[in-house]
């Protein structure tokens, strides 16, 4: 039988556990948060490489945005479907790596931005991100915007 004792120590140990976990995450520095969204972003460019689209939306955040040639496509399935002709045949159109990586002091949010290449290597774009953590630790693209490179 619970006692209004081990029911309060119960609490307690909850709320410590919580606050630690709170604390953990506070740990981060802003290098570690901006490696673990360099990460991402890289992870996220590898799935034009491999070909794969499934793996590309997975790094979408459900209610995404990008800003697509003048359109905006809303939420991730959109975004999927639109993107996927990208993903048609067996060499990539395109890749981009980040160049550019910054976190808010909060680590809830990020940007990153870098260059937009073509297979032969020259660049015709500039890509903007902005990074949303989410719960479980992990990064989604929130927004999403090239745009073309001035000669």
């Amino acid at each position: 039988m619970d006692s209004p004792m081990n029911k309060s120590r119960m609490i307690f140990v909850l709320m410590a556990l919580v606050v630690m976990g709170s604390a953990m995450a506070a740990a981060e520095t802003q290098p570690e948060l901006a490696a673990q969204v360099r990460a991402a972003e890289t992870a996220f460019a590898k799935t034009m490489a491999d070909r794969d689209v499934e793996a590309f939306a997975s790094f979408l955040a459900a209610d995404a945005i990008f800003l697509d040639g003048g359109q905006t496509l809303r939420g991730r399935e959109a975004v999927k479907a639109a993107w996927s002709a990208y993903y048609t045949g067996p060499t990539a159109p395109f890749s981009w790596e980040p160049a550019v990586v910054e976190v808010l002091a909060s680590g809830t949010l990020a940007h990153s931005s870098g260059p937009v290449l073509l297979p032969d290597g020259r660049e015709v774009a500039t890509f903007n991100s902005i990074w949303q953590r989410q719960a479980n630790g992990s990064w989604k693209v929130v927004f999403d915007k090239g745009c073309n490179k001035c000669n």
